[in-house]
């Protein structure tokens, strides 16, 4: 391609993205597809559409029709389109509420364990833990605690099953045979388990930050515009197409997405920019630019881990979702993931210049 034909491709795929993520929006509003925020300040953000990623499922399908010549762009767009589909499923699945839970405050003048918390006064929080549910009874009535609201907490598939449809999206990149190197090995017997585990970590680290207004798509938009600085400094110049890609569904659905939000991605969208992400840096063999791109997600992931491992105790997972608990507002820290995210970006291409 030349440069011509990539600003051609960026344009169209923005373009689609604009206008389907406009036509989705309109008819979730319709069918009343809304999201409902189990964290307490997210309240507010209570009736806004979600599923907008289906979006992407819409552009991918029209860049596969104009581009099925392109293999690299045909392999990564069937990828991503596939996991759109099994994100797709996760948000339908989730349309089902499994339980209501309670939202109550800390109406004492101490602090007062629920569960793992340890609840500060007029503190709000979710009694979601079986140890939680077992010990609000108590607080209830000694007067300690009052229930201030309710939530529903939607169905999920269990965990093994998520993992699951995540290798079966692994496989399916791996099986193509594309990728057979990795920064400089040859990956030979390796190559489908490696793909697997990449795309794995790639899905799950997009997913935990979509959380945010403009958070996920802000980042993987960011990590996807550094890659093509990357690829058109450094070679070779087929890394760009396949990041344009990503960065136009990105910087398209942030014109709705950004704050304050119209519309969130939910897993569709967010399993598109993770496997897609995943897929392109596999592809192009620019492993350790694009781990270091995708950083700040890659971190949350970490922090959550540990703090699942009980090795560490956070009030509500992610990470940012912590922030904002303890008062940090939803702007600042959007603004200050994506300000780390391009000081990662541009510490990796000077490491690329000057070191490697």
């Amino acid at each position: 391609m030349n440069n011509t034909d990539m600003l051609i491709l960026f344009l169209i795929t923005l373009c689609a993205t604009i206008f389907f993520t406009w036509y989705v929006k309109r008819i979730l509003l319709k069918a009343r597809i809304a999201d409902n925020p189990i964290v307490s300040e997210h309240r507010h953000k209570s009736g806004t559409p979600t599923m907008g990623g289906i979006a992407f499922l819409f552009t991918i399908s029209l860049i596969i029709a104009l581009y099925y010549q392109n293999t690299p762009i045909l392999i990564v767009s069937f990828i991503m389109l596939a996991g759109g589909i099994v994100g797709l499923v996760d948000d339908l699945i989730g349309l089902k509420v499994k339980e209501i839970q309670k939202i109550v405050v800390n109406t004492s003048n101490e602090v007062i364990t629920l569960g793992r918390l340890d609840v500060e006064p007029n503190e709000e929080v979710r009694v979601a833990t079986p140890k939680a549910k077992a010990e609000v009874d108590d607080l209830l009535k000694s007067g300690k605690v009052e229930v201030i609201g309710e939530v529903p907490i939607k169905t999920e598939p269990e965990e093994s099953e998520k993992i699951l449809c995540q290798i079966v999206l692994g496989l399916f990149l791996g099986l193509t045979g594309v990728v057979t190197t990795l920064g400089g090995f040859e990956l030979g017997i390796f190559a489908i388990p490696v793909v697997v585990i990449a795309v794995l970590g790639s899905i799950n680290s997009v997913n935990l930050i979509d959380g945010m207004d403009g958070l996920a798509a802000g980042i993987v938009g960011i990590a996807s515009i550094a890659c093509c600085v990357y690829g058109y400094l450094f070679g070779p110049a087929t890394i760009i197409p396949l990041f344009l890609i990503i960065a136009g569904l990105c910087l398209g659905f942030l014109v709705f997405n950004k704050h304050p939000a119209s519309i969130f991605m939910g897993d569709v969208g967010s399993f598109v920019l993770g496997t897609g992400y995943a897929a392109a840096v596999l592809v192009c063999d620019i492993p350790y630019f694009g781990v270091l791109a995708l950083g700040v997600p890659v971190i949350s992931v970490v922090v959550s881990l540990l703090h699942r491992a009980h090795i560490i105790k956070l009030p509500v997972e992610p990470l940012h979702h912590t922030l904002n608990h303890y008062g940090m507002s939803e702007v600042k820290i959007v603004s200050s993931y994506l300000g780390f995210t391009v000081l990662l970006c541009i510490l990796g291409i000077l490491l690329k210049m000057y070191l490697f």
